[in-house]
């Protein structure tokens, strides 16, 4: 029989599935209108960011409650805790969306730079970690989890790629400085996303083993 305390874990829960949805679209949307030139998108991305920090603030006070009034213990206090570490990595996830966006406009007015191959890989991979992340969340499943955490290496590498490519191309084409300078923060912000993620699997495999490896190679 459910009680009182599991009711409103399982509310808890589903408001982070709130917030993970806001945040994953907020990255896909951020990476369309990065690769395809679309103001209109990025603005939406911008201006839609105040809801995952409301939600933030709602989970916060909904764990604290919790923590309070249940004092729980074993699995259900990893998950409270759990729950908090995501909700923290998803509004920063938010954070970075909003920055991709903002320099997806600026780019959109500019001409454009003439190699985004490994930029949209980048967008792949990054996006690709988050919603592995989200999904093993949803589902407890830390194997899935640990996958996250090994699938960061890749996203690193694209980052190192994308920025070596970037400064070369500064070299022998000054007036492209600056936007070469806008795509190497966006790409910045896309390697921060697969950390964050990466941040997302590590509180996944916390809730569910009880194992902290942060600061760990996953394995």
């Amino acid at each position: 029989m459910e009680t009182h305390f599991h009711a409103k874990l399982d509310d808890l829960r589903a408001k982070l599935l709130e917030m993970a949805a806001r945040a994953q679209n907020a990255i896909e949307y951020a990476t369309t209108a990065l690769l395809q030139r679309d103001v209109e998108l990025a603005e939406r991305v911008i201006k839609e960011d105040r809801f995952i920090d409301e939600i933030e603030c709602d989970i916060d006070e909904m764990s604290l409650r919790l923590l309070a009034l249940d004092t729980p213990v074993a699995i259900d206090l990893r998950s409270i805790v759990g729950i908090m570490r995501v909700a923290v990595n998803l509004e920063r996830i938010g954070d970075q969306a909003v920055n991709i966006a903002r320099q997806a406009k600026y780019l959109s007015s500019r001409p454009e730079l003439p190699f985004k191959e490994n930029m949209e890989e980048l967008c792949s991979v990054a996006l690709d970690m988050l919603r592995t992340s989200i999904v093993a969340f949803r589902e407890g499943d830390s194997l899935l989890a640990r996958e996250v955490c090994r699938m960061d290496q890749e996203c690193d590498d694209l980052d190192v790629e994308v920025i070596k490519e970037l400064v070369s191309y500064m070299g022998y084409e000054s007036p492209a400085v600056k936007r070469a300078v806008a795509a190497i923060l966006t790409s910045r912000s896309l390697e921060r996303v697969g950390d964050l993620a990466t941040n997302i699997g590590e509180a996944v495999v916390f809730i569910v083993e009880g194992e902290s490896i942060k600061h760990k190679i996953c394995s």
